[in-house]
């Protein structure tokens, strides 16, 4: 891919989540007076207007319509396909980037050319620092997720859990893995470790890439100098337990390209406890607690379709669900 006068090409993938979008998109934009970048968008078929939205309100940015829902990662790629700058920016959209986010970043970048990704501060609508950076999965940590002792043990290390409770996030660090609501991934990097997995259809494509890139020796790095609100949830609060059902889906798929058959046994039978705890615990919740019932009834909804799948039954369709 050829590099011309362009130095950052943001690409964001929108699903759904119109009002999310504008704001973003928006945002996208004013990073557009800091350094020459291109905005490319890549909508997976949106049935609320989303990509008209787009057309209408943001006619100089590169739009492109998908018949279907391609998910995350084949549509990511469709987009980092056109791009030319020298670093590619891939941001979720329902994030909202302050001014002079991607020039902070950029810049950095710039000054230390063995990071391969970085990924800024994430924080909440009321000003929470949201959670992401990740370990990659061990048998360990996901038996701590499966008993909640990673929620219990917040600040130790030997328990933090693969979510990594116990990190602060006050320091520029090294890290397993950027989770994959916003990146800035340098072009000499990309060409070497490759394309998101397609494979991936939803999560998981950012704990595999970021270990690509670190088996390739290239930096992953934190960095919360630069900061970007994340609303998160704007598309699987839709559906709650199909994107859980996902989750696990992704997570099996991780452990079966990365692991042995022996571990990948041990990590299904961690997803079979975690998911027998939550629903053993949030229905003892629903029987004591009244008040509560509607809050632990999704939590054991989400928990059942996680059984079902494991079980075999194939999930609901995401328009279905």
């Amino acid at each position: 891919m050829k590099v011309n006068e362009v130095k950052a090409s943001i690409v964001t993938v929108t699903w759904n989540g119109k009002a999310l979008v504008d704001e973003c998109i928006g945002s996208l934009c004013r990073q557009l007076y800091d350094i020459p970048a291109e905005i490319i968008v890549v909508d997976n078929a949106s049935t609320d207007g989303t990509a008209d939205l787009i057309h209408e309100s943001f006619p100089e940015i590169r739009l492109i319509r998908n018949e279907q829902n391609l998910g995350f990662a084949r549509a990511n790629n469709q987009g980092i396909r056109l791009t030319r700058g020298r670093y590619i920016c891939l941001i979720n959209s329902d994030v909202n980037a302050p001014a002079g986010c991607l020039k902070k970043m950029v810049t950095y970048m710039d000054e230390n050319p063995a990071i391969g990704v970085l990924g800024p501060k994430m924080l909440g609508p009321n000003g929470e620092v949201g959670q992401s950076v990740m370990r990659f999965p061990s048998l360990w940590n996901s038996l701590l997720r499966a008993f909640a002792l990673d929620s219990l043990f917040k600040g130790s290390r030997a328990m933090g859990g693969q979510l990594m409770g116990d990190f602060r996030y006050d320091t520029v660090t090294d890290v397993d893995v950027l989770t994959g609501w916003f990146w800035v991934v340098r072009r000499e990097a990309l060409e070497k470790v490759g394309l998101l997995d397609e494979d991936f259809f939803m999560y998981g494509e950012d704990i595999d890439w970021c270990k690509r890139f670190r088996h390739a020796s290239w930096r992953v790095v934190f960095y919360p100098e630069a900061e970007a609100l994340h609303y998160g949830g704007a598309s699987s609060a839709k559906a709650p337990s199909r994107f859980y059902v996902e989750l696990l889906r992704a997570r099996m798929q991780y452990c079966r390209k990365h692991y042995s058959l022996p571990m990948c046994v041990g990590f299904g039978l961690a997803a079979w406890i975690h998911h027998l705890v939550r629903i053993i615990g949030y229905g003892a919740l629903y029987l004591l607690k009244p008040s509560g019932r509607l809050h632990t009834s999704s939590k054991i909804k989400r928990s059942v379709a996680c059984v079902r799948w494991l079980m075999g039954f194939r999930p609901l369709a995401m328009e279905e669900a």
